[in-house]
């Protein structure tokens, strides 16, 4: 199975300089500036990755989803309840920004990881409750010993790997939007072997809002 690409950005508590993480390369958006205006640079091409045989998969070209494992380790997570998805996702990313730019106990900025990911927790009928929890992979630099966050909404937990079943898809994501591949990923695997959680999935996203063309989002149904 291919791993999650996983990119960190380290640097002072005001400027943000792009590395490439050690664990794994991936698509990489450069990142650079300080806490109120940042601006993202041009994509870096990452070096080829080298895999044991069991760390990767290979799938036809018109397969429309792939099996990945994600790696576990210490998170920042915000949870957010009563609101639609896009309106609490509003709420929940400027706290882990924040946090990631220095709103912590040792006012360290630890840099990006890519990408974060949110859970969704779906009805019966495939639309999505008003709740949602953001999870951002700590810096491995950080993992040791994750700076405690000054908000107290932010909270560090410990998540194990998972395996997923992921969908890519572009443009700017809504709500619908996910809701709509996470429905399609879902009839994609009748009839497969596949099983996965029903009560839970993942959406995720690598770039910048300000990246308006290349964007990248998946939908991750966890594998059971």
């Amino acid at each position: 199975m291919s791993r999650t690409h996983l990119m960190e950005y380290r640097g002072s508590r005001n400027i943000f300089q792009a590395e490439e993480a050690t664990a794994m390369s991936g698509s990489v958006v450069g990142i650079k500036g300080n806490n109120r205006n940042l601006t993202w640079l041009p994509p870096v091409i990452p070096a080829p990755m080298r895999l044991r045989q069991e760390d990767h998969c290979e799938f036809e070209e018109d397969v429309s989803y792939e099996e990945r494992a994600c790696e576990g380790g210490k998170f920042a997570t915000v949870e957010v309840t009563d609101k639609p998805v896009d309106e609490a996702l509003r709420e929940a990313m400027p706290k882990i920004m924040k946090y990631v730019g220095g709103t912590n106990d040792k006012g360290v900025g630890m840099g990006m990881t890519v990408p974060v990911s949110f859970a969704v927790f779906p009805n019966e009928d495939g639309s999505l409750q008003k709740k949602l929890k953001v999870w951002f992979r700590i810096p491995n630099q950080f993992q040791g010993s994750p700076p405690a966050p000054s908000d107290e909404s932010v909270k560090i937990e410990e998540r194990e790997g998972i395996t997923v079943y992921s969908t890519q898809f572009g443009g700017y994501a809504k709500e619908a939007d996910y809701v709509a591949h996470a429905t399609q990923l879902r009839t994609t695997l009748e009839g497969t072997p596949a099983t996965y959680q029903g009560d839970v999935y993942y959406c995720a996203g690598y770039d910048p809002p300000m990246k308006p063309y290349g964007r990248r989002n998946e939908v991750w149904l966890v594998k059971a």
